[in-house]
């Protein structure tokens, strides 16, 4: 007979347990293989995980530099402006001291010929009673003690037996007696006004200190990223400005070059024909004498030696400086005075306006006047710019400009 059963062919090895195994574990792996190239084809189209997120912070950092950049210079400003008044309060207390240590040498003074004149009316009340003329030796020390001698003559019935020597020491003693007490009062008034004057300073100081005690606070809460992100704000902002400046004096060379070419060729043209001698040129921009070159040759060459030292408020050198106080002692070096805060260093010259500033002018910035440089040419300058920074080179582009003054 023949055999019924049936070959195992393909469908029987598939139905076997092994073969169960073996498909799903090939299927496994195909899966896998399915989710694998799933997932690294999502992952073209989105990015990794935390790159929004650094995004994200990167931007709140440059939102917070900003915010804190804006309220710091806010407040450096505000300092710089109270620092000019500060720099104000403390020559008038400068000022009143002196005031108040002549009045106290001269009350002095003044109190030394009070004594001088009590002792000669002393000695002729001794020398009444060594000759019997009166009175008695313990008359002579009241005399000493006496705060109006004239009384004490009255009182002793001995005034109209003083001789013309002896009346004239006692008007002697008069007059300088009330001189002494008006020398004194005097010396109290302005000792006075210096206590109040020093009050003020005192206000101004403390005014001073919190506002950059203020800014010193909002920097140091900085994260580092926040800090890089401050830096580089800084950067770009002083490499546009120094742009700027080397465009506005690109400018201005071009604007000289031409109207020098003009002016040759006017005198060349009038001397061809034989014609009136040429107008003297004059000057589009400022009718300002020259600067004296040696002098701010000078200033400029103390500047320089300063480069790198600190900003201090209120400083004058030598070993930091404010920025009016920078100015004042490099043209000092020239051997020109300058006073001694801004708004008073804007009208020691010649105004000069921005197009036609040659080294050494001084150049002034914000609308308050709170801030002063010192041009060295090519839209540059040095200065002291503010607390937590040296002198240093910046453009003149770097803060609003106010007015270009030639010290004279």
């Amino acid at each position: 007979m023949g055999s019924h059963r049936k070959p195992r062919g393909r469908t029987a090895l598939l139905h076997s347990p092994a073969a169960r195994r073996g498909a799903v574990s090939v299927g496994a792996a195909a899966l896998a293989s399915m989710t694998l190239l799933t997932q690294a084809a999502s992952a073209d189209d989105e990015e990794p995980p935390g790159i929004e997120e650094q995004r994200d912070r990167a931007e709140a950092a440059r939102e917070r530099a900003l915010e804190v950049r804006e309220e710091v210079d806010r407040l450096y400003r505000e300092a710089g402006t109270a620092t000019q008044h500060y720099n104000e309060a403390q020559e008038a207390v400068d000022e009143q001291q002196d005031t108040v240590d002549q009045l106290l040498t001269e009350a002095a003074q003044e109190t030394e010929r009070v004594n001088e004149a009590r002792r000669a009316l002393g000695s002729f009340a001794a020398a009444q009673y060594r000759t019997g003329g009166g009175g008695a030796l313990s008359d002579t020390a009241a005399l000493l003690l006496s705060s109006d001698p004239r009384a004490f003559f009255d009182r002793t019935h001995t005034l109209d037996r003083l001789g013309d020597s002896q009346q004239q020491a006692l008007a002697d003693y008069t007059e300088r007696q009330q001189a002494a007490a008006a020398r004194g009062e005097e010396a109290g008034a302005a000792l006075a006004a210096l206590e109040e004057r020093q009050a003020e300073l005192q206000a101004q100081q403390e005014s001073v200190q919190a506002m950059l005690a203020e800014a010193r606070a909002m920097l140091d809460e900085l994260s580092a990223e926040e800090q890089a992100e401050l830096d580089e704000l800084e950067r770009l902002e002083r490499e546009e400005a120094e742009r700027r400046a080397a465009e506005a004096e690109r400018q201005r060379q071009e604007r000289e070059r031409l109207a020098a070419e003009e002016a040759a060729a006017a005198e060349a043209e009038a001397e061809a024909e034989a014609a009136e001698p040429p107008a003297e040129e004059t000057s589009e921009t400022s009718e300002a004498p020259a600067p004296d070159a040696s002098g701010a040759e000078a200033a400029i060459a103390f500047a320089e030696a300063q480069l790198g030292k600190p900003y201090v408020w209120g400083a004058t050198g030598p070993n930091s400086y404010d920025c009016s106080g920078l100015t004042q002692a490099a043209w000092r070096a020239a051997g020109v005075e300058l006073p001694r805060v801004t708004w008073d260093q804007v009208n020691a010259g010649t105004r000069i306006s921005r197009d036609a500033l040659q080294p050494g002018d001084l150049v002034f910035f914000y609308d308050d006047i709170s801030h002063v440089g010192l041009y060295v040419g090519d839209g540059m300058m040095i200065h002291a710019p503010k607390p937590g920074a040296v002198v240093r080179y910046e453009s003149i582009d770097y803060m609003p400009f106010y007015a270009g003054v030639r010290p004279s």
